[in-house]
């Protein structure tokens, strides 16, 4: 396996890109799904931002390096890659927090009809924004599961929410055919793009999308607690009213005047004062996802996926694959089911095998294409192999849950 995997990976056109992220000795990372490797660039970006802008520039920085407009930039820098144009797309505050505006913004747009209509088992900070809307009286949240997603809409249904990558499984929703049939039942979309961006091809604008949101530090490389970014489709901006009204989504935030007016386009979406150093790592990473190329990922995520489930059958390890077995079904991720997947995760992870466990019961394997090689794959498969041929995860110190995993 190991010949073959090398012959792959000279073999590979992205494999010049492993060179430009910062990654470990002896440590096969296979987490860039829940937090992307540093870019090797982002360290002396950082320290240009800190001792240059910040420390030599000061106040003055936010015109002379152009800060005010850095939401605008990364924004603009990472629509191409979510299929928007520049001024659909803002880099700002958190996931969870953009959320809460599109949900509660989409609401406003609908009125008459109160329901949120999501899956069980969808990301919970997704689930939980509804909860919080509902709580107040404005939202009524609605399951459905997955497969019968489309005969839930209905006239009460103001908007359709859903992650177009499962968190847990990888699977992939049909992004065009439910935004349509939400149209078509008068309900507006909102899509949730935290495993998407970064990893497999988006068309947001192509399939009519009302609005999305995403992370930018999973693989988009943002570093940890990234910047987030939001999308509202142009022909939204005029009717969009977001509750959380601060001064930078201000028509005139230097005005300082005492009543709100909201400003034109996507930047109404922005709240409080943008974080820089944020934003500057973000830039970092997104561009260089760009350079790369969205399709040129994809293709190569599928085909490590591939190679990966390959490698482990030949170990004769049986795994219970619960991800789409159609690669083009599912995201840049693997996920098994197993009644001990934390304890193989810490096993694993203490043999330099980096993936990540989901509760219950699910061991999860990201392969973000940009850095991870075949060879990471093949090394990864026999790693898996050994811990459950030798019982390796059954040591008292693999089973004893931490508090963060």
């Amino acid at each position: 396996m190991l010949a073959e995997a090398r012959a792959l990976d000279a073999a590979d056109p992205l494999r010049e890109y492993r060179a430009r992220f910062d990654l470990p000795e002896g440590v096969i990372y296979l987490d860039g799904n829940s937090l992307g490797a540093l870019p090797k660039v982002t360290a002396d970006r950082m320290a240009q931002v800190i001792r240059g802008e910040w420390g030599e520039g000061l106040i003055r920085s936010w015109n002379s390096a152009d800060w005010i407009n850095l939401p605008q930039r990364v924004g603009g820098k990472i629509a191409p890659l979510i299929g928007a144009a520049p001024d659909e797309v803002i880099a700002c505050d958190s996931t969870s927090v953009n959320l809460f505006k599109l949900i509660a913004a989409a609401l406003r747009m609908r009125p008459g009809r109160k329901v949120v209509l999501s899956e069980p088992g969808n990301f919970p900070t997704d689930l939980y924004m509804i909860a919080g809307l509902e709580a107040q009286g404005l939202a009524e949240r609605r399951l459905a599961p997955r497969e019968r997603i489309a005969e839930a809409l209905d006239g009460d249904v103001a908007l359709l929410l859903l992650t177009q990558v499962h968190y847990k499984t990888g699977a992939v929703f049909d992004m065009a055919a439910l935004t349509r049939a939400a149209h078509e039942a008068g309900a507006l979309v909102l899509w949730d793009l935290s495993h998407s961006a970064g990893a497999i091809p988006v068309d947001l604008d192509g399939c009519e999308a009302d609005f999305a949101v995403g992370c930018g530090y999973k693989y988009l490389n943002g570093g940890p607690g990234a910047p987030a970014f939001a999308y509202a489709a142009r022909r939204h901006h005029e009717a969009l009213e977001q509750p959380l009204t601060g001064w930078m989504g201000h028509a005139a935030p230097f005005a300082f005047f005492d009543d709100y007016a909201p400003a034109t386009g996507v930047d109404r979406l922005l709240t409080g004062t943008p974080p820089i150093l944020g934003l500057a790592a973000l830039e970092c990473g997104v561009e260089l996802i760009a350079e790369i190329g969205i399709e040129r990922l994809a293709a190569k995520s599928r085909e490590l996926s591939k190679f990966f489930r390959t490698c482990l059958d030949r170990t004769g390890v049986e795994l219970d694959l619960v991800s789409p077995t159609d690669p083009e079904q599912r995201g840049s991720q693997l996920s098994f089911r197993h009644p001990e997947a934390y304890a193989i995760c810490q096993a694993l992870i203490a043999r330099g095998v980096i993936g990540d466990f989901r509760d219950p019961d699910i061991l999860r394997l990201g392969f973000a294409p940009a850095y991870v090689s075949f060879e990471d794959v093949a090394e990864a498969a026999r790693h898996v192999a050994e811990v459950l041929e030798t019982g390796e995860w059954q040591r008292e110190e693999f089973r004893e849950r931490a508090a963060v995993t």
